[in-house]
This record gives C-alpha cells, structure tokens and sequence, in this order.
C-alpha cells in the first residue's frame, strides 16, 4: 500500500474528538478462542486514550472492525484462533517466546448454505481483513468466506518481528497460515490473496499444494525480480542522493506506518486523507460513501499505528522498488495448482509477468483484468471483481442457467 504523505495544518477538530471519545469509552474486548480459552485482548495503560501520543490498542482494532463489518448484512463470526507456540524444536522465529506464550490469528467467518465451498482471504501488506468488506456478502452467497488478519497484522497477535532473512520471514507467514489451518480443521479450500498477501498464498500453495483447490492471486506481489526486470530510470533514480536516501530507509526496514506513528495525535488526518484520495478523487471504479470513507479511514488508523510486527518483513522479501528477492516467476515451473490471476486494468501490478510464470506452468491458469480499477480491484469495481471470482471458481459451484459470466468489460487475456 502506498501512502501519499500530506498535511494541512488544521486538523479536522471533530474526527480527534470523534476518536478520542471512542478510545475512553472502549470496554475491554473479551473473545472466545477456538481452545475454548478465553482471551482478553487488552492493552493496560497508565495513561488515559486521549493522552497518549498513540492512541490505540487490539481492542480499538477490534472495535474499529466491528464498525465497519456492521456494513455488511451477512451474520458472521469473529474469532481468535490459536495457533499455539509452536511445534517442538522449531526454528520458525515467530515459534519463539521466552514465556513460551501461544499466538491468535483473527478470523472472520460468515454465514453460508450448507455444502459451499470455502473461501479463504488473505489480505496484502500494510492491510488488514476488513478491507475485503465490500466483498463478503456476494462472496458469501456462494461460499463459506474465511477472511483472516496475517500474524502480525490487524487483531491478530502481533509478536517481535526477529527475522533476518528471506526464508525466516516467508517462514513466518507460511507456517503461522498453516497452524491457523490445523486449528480450524480445513482440509481444502480455495485461497485468495491480494498484493502481498497473494504472495504468501502463492508460497503457501507451493510448500502445500494439497490442501489449495483452486488459487486467485489478486494484483500479487512478488512476481518481478530485480535482475530481469529493474528499468533505467529506477537504476539510474538509485545513483542519485534522492534514491540513495530512500535505499538506506529500505535496508534500515523505515514503513510508512512508522511516519503516521510518529505523527501521533496528527496520524488519523494523514489516513483520511489517505483514503478519501486513494478511494474517492482518484478512484477509477465505484467510489467509497461518506459512511465507508469514516468507518475504513478509523479501521486503517489504528491497523497501521499499533505495534510494529509484520511490516517489517518488508526488506526481507522484497528489496528497493518492490522486487522480489525469491521471486515466484523463478518457481511457476513448480506450481501444483490451478490458478487465476485477477488484475484491476489501471493496477500497478504489472500482469505480464503472470502471463510470464503460465508459460511455464504445467496446470490450468487464467489471467483476468477488470475495468475501472486499480490495484484494489476489490473496492474499485466490486461487481467487475466479484464476476471474476465466481467465474473462475465455476467448477466448485453449483450449476446455474447464467453460468457465472463475466461481467461487461472484464476479460481473459
């Protein structure tokens, strides 16, 4: 995700008020995790909300997400499941825990008709698994929808992040997704993942492609590698003392969750403006309501500002300009899983290196770009999305005389 940084020097008095009244006001959250434990997701504190310089917690995240899903009309339920400690003698870093303390993943789940095929979303990096919440009714309609925060992100645990290198961190992601499936008992299902999150579903697929029916990488990440597709202008913008400055702030692990912390009582004006731009002025498809707008912007804040633990895998796989350190096109060879590749027409994300990795795969692949959208193709044109989503999971869904088309403007390249 990309934010761009600004700020007026008015603050917008009534959202602070707005917020610092939601933050004195919030009850400790108290959840049931799927151990039967239950779990109090409090963050004590001396100080009052509404004088800390960061004025969240996982309660306020949890708060925040009940906000916003309470847009979408299909009961559902949240949950903490605990992925334990971790295995004996495992040299995951995320494993380790002086207290030897188990770990939660949070865990949406939505109603759905009996026998539908289970759906997994996995959200991208500096995101969470609200951001799906113009999808889930649709989607639920025709499967079980599972939407989780990664480790370290949203309401899920958030543990020191001690990686040091790449497969450490793919590490990380990949086996905590894997003890979340153990713990709710998940045989197959299909997965999908956006951005970053595409990367890891990708990654997942690879180490355990048994339990993957089908794969929708949406706008992924981590498809280009440096060698083979850096431009001039990135290598010649790093030579200059602009991008020498930027690379020392990538290898130094500087996200942009850190500016809007530091920002403190400042950050909530950054993200709404964030989000009113990114989702209203330059949005390509259907732009977000007034009420969507305030109840994300709040839902982003304080995904962003509570403590740092997944973002800062973010050297680790990707070095300067997004470039993958391992990249996935090296592995297409190996892919075990048929898989549909979802791009927004005006998405970052550069779709000819999917078109790329499918000359060498040996199982079916699709390539499917929406208009109106860009690379949260999601939020952007959510019937354009949805069409291709259904589409190409037609063959786990039940016959229909419509036959789940595409929608007006989507197409297969």
């Amino acid at each position: 995700m990309t934010l761009r940084f600004g700020l007026r020097r008015s603050i917008s008095t009534s959202l602070v008020k707005t917020m610092a009244q939601e933050f004195n006001s919030s009850a400790p959250a108290t959840v049931t995790a799927t151990d039967g434990s239950v779990t109090s997701t409090t963050n004590k504190s001396l100080w009052p909300s509404v004088l800390r310089w960061i004025p969240t917690s996982t309660d306020h995240i949890i708060s925040a997400e009940k906000r916003l899903l309470s847009l979408v009309k299909t009961p559902y339920t949240q949950e903490q499941v605990n992925i334990g400690s971790g295995p004996p003698g495992s040299k995951v870093t995320w494993f380790r825990s002086a207290s030897n303390e188990p770990r939660f993943i949070n865990t949406v789940t939505f109603d759905s008709k009996e026998g539908s095929p289970t759906l997994v979303m996995v959200h991208g990096y500096a995101a969470a698994q609200g951001f799906f919440f113009r999808n889930f009714d649709a989607l639920a309609e025709h499967f079980r929808v599972i939407a989780i925060d990664q480790l370290g992100w949203g309401g899920s645990s958030r543990p020191d992040f001690t990686c040091t290198s790449t497969e450490e961190t793919e590490a990380w992601f990949i086996d905590s997704f894997e003890e979340w499936r153990k713990a709710k008992n998940l045989s197959k299902f299909i997965l999908l993942g956006h951005s970053f999150g595409g990367y890891v579903a990708a990654k997942y697929a690879l180490k355990h492609p048994e339990h993957v029916q089908h794969l929708i990488l949406v706008g992924p990440a981590g498809f280009s590698s440096e060698t083979e597709h850096k431009s001039e202008r990135l290598t010649k913008f790093q030579e200059t003392w602009k991008g020498a400055v930027l690379n020392h702030l990538w290898e130094s692990n500087f996200t942009p969750m850190k500016v809007v912390r530091g920002l403190g009582p400042f950050g909530p004006n950054l993200v709404r403006r964030y989000t009113s731009a990114r989702f209203g002025e330059y949005s390509t498809g259907q732009r977000l309501t007034e009420d969507e707008s305030k109840l994300l912007t709040d839902y982003v804040y304080h995904t962003l500002v509570a403590k740092a633990s997944g973002e800062l895998c973010l050297k680790h796989i990707f070095s300067f300009g997004a470039f993958a350190r391992s990249p996935l096109l090296q592995r297409s060879s190996d892919w075990k899983v048929p898989t549909t590749f979802i791009y927004g027409v005006q998405d970052w994300m550069d779709y000819l290196r999917a078109d790329e990795a499918r000359k060498n795969m040996s199982v079916p692949c699709e390539i499917i770009r929406v208009p109106q959208a860009g690379h949260f193709v999601f939020l952007d044109n959510v019937k354009g999305f949805h069409s291709a989503v259904l589409n190409c999971c037609r063959r786990f869904l039940p016959p229909d005389p419509a036959n789940y088309p595409l929608e007006e403007g989507v197409t297969l390249v």
